[in-house]
């Protein structure tokens, strides 16, 4: 039996990583819990699982650390939304553990010193968002980088997928958190709605596969049933399909490379599909995806710089303090400032992530 933590356990991924749990007692037992700041909801969660280790993060983000490394965890699995889920990231890998990861940012900001505590503490990493788990389930037998041509993930095309761009400019909160396919927080949704969400994943891609951003692709895929194509050097293309439920890369992510029998998610069915479509990114009406990829490029401070930008953005949006189409233009302002270097350690990641909040809280004001 193996023990698991789940940080983030009040939200949407933590939720569906506890009923996937439920269901496979004879082979998970819960260990450790925590949750940002909704008291009430972690204290159901202690009363019914028993953790050995709980902690509201709110309170102090310690808690992650000591969940991330108890030592009778074998998986943690990172929910945590933001920079924040970083620390627990490094902690879980430097312990050894199964990292199942939703919590992109980590790999975003801090994408090499997340490899270097893999290697050095012997933990691995397992990718829970659905896009990054349908790549690894395609590369199979071994099948690494030199045989990859190309990795192209798929986008849903989020709310505003075929609005005019003057009109997607001025978006309410409202719409920017109806999803069309999936049911998410609402930093990742509105996330979706202005594909931001996916420039983190590309770059989370580069450092989950190893390839370059020239052979990272996304295409708009309205019905969210293919997650990811993985073209291999010989022209073959191979695909994971499946209805949009994140129980399934939760439970391939806890028990990876075996497979086990789970009678939760919906059974895919071909007819009930229906046609699938796909369809390119339109640039000019969602400029937070070319400069988060542009970001990630460029490599050094800039993916952190822009995931603390948008971080803030998001956030004053999310409280009507600024207008849908002032995201990006926030994170392009602070991109532009920015004089920093590559980071070295956690320290010097902090003291980027900190000046970029901080600027553009400034740009906003």
């Amino acid at each position: 039996m193996q023990g698991v933590a789940v940080l983030g356990c009040t939200g949407s991924i933590g939720q569906s990583t506890l009923r996937t749990l439920a269901r496979h007692p004879d082979r998970f037992r819960v260990v450790g819990l925590t949750a940002g700041r909704n008291a009430e909801a972690l204290a159901h969660a202690v009363a019914k699982w028993h953790p050995a280790v709980s902690g509201l993060a709110e309170s102090g983000t310690q808690c992650l650390v000591d969940a991330a490394s108890h030592p009778d965890v074998d998986i943690v699995v990172n929910a945590v939304v933001g920079f924040a889920g970083l620390e627990a990231t490094l902690a879980g890998l430097a312990a050894g553990k199964r990292v199942a990861l939703a919590n992109k940012e980590s790999l975003v900001a801090g994408g090499r010193l997340v490899l270097d505590a893999a290697r050095a503490g012997g933990g691995s990493l397992v990718p829970i968002d659905s896009e990054h788990s349908a790549v690894l389930q395609c590369l199979q037998h071994g099948q690494g980088a030199s045989q990859v041509a190309r990795i192209t993930l798929t986008a849903s095309g989020g709310p505003f997928r075929t609005w005019p761009s003057d009109r997607v400019e001025h978006a309410t909160v409202a719409e920017a958190l109806s999803h069309p396919t999936w049911r998410m927080g609402k930093k990742i949704s509105v996330d979706s709605a202005t594909l931001a969400n996916k420039a983190l994943e590309i770059i989370e891609a580069h450092f989950l596969f190893g390839l370059g951003y020239d052979r990272l692709d996304v295409v708009v895929h309205p019905q969210s049933v293919v997650h990811a194509f993985v073209e291999f050097v010989d022209g073959n293309v191979v695909s994971q399909l499946g209805f949009p439920d994140m129980e399934l890369p939760i439970l391939y992510a806890l028990t990876h490379p075996d497979r086990i029998l789970d009678a939760g998610p919906q059974r895919f069915d071909p007819v009930a599909a229906g046609t699938l479509t796909f369809e390119p990114v339109r640039h000019d009406t969602f400029p937070a995806f070319a400069l988060g990829v542009t970001a990630g490029k460029c490599g050094g401070a800039a993916p952190t710089v822009f995931n603390a930008a948008n971080e803030v953005a998001v956030e004053r949006f999310l409280a009507g303090a600024i207008r849908f189409g002032d995201i990006p233009r926030s994170i392009e302002a602070v991109l532009a400032d920015s004089p920093h270097g590559p980071p070295t350690d956690l320290a010097a990641l902090r003291q980027v992530d900190q000046w970029a909040r901080i600027r553009c809280e400034e740009f906003l004001r």
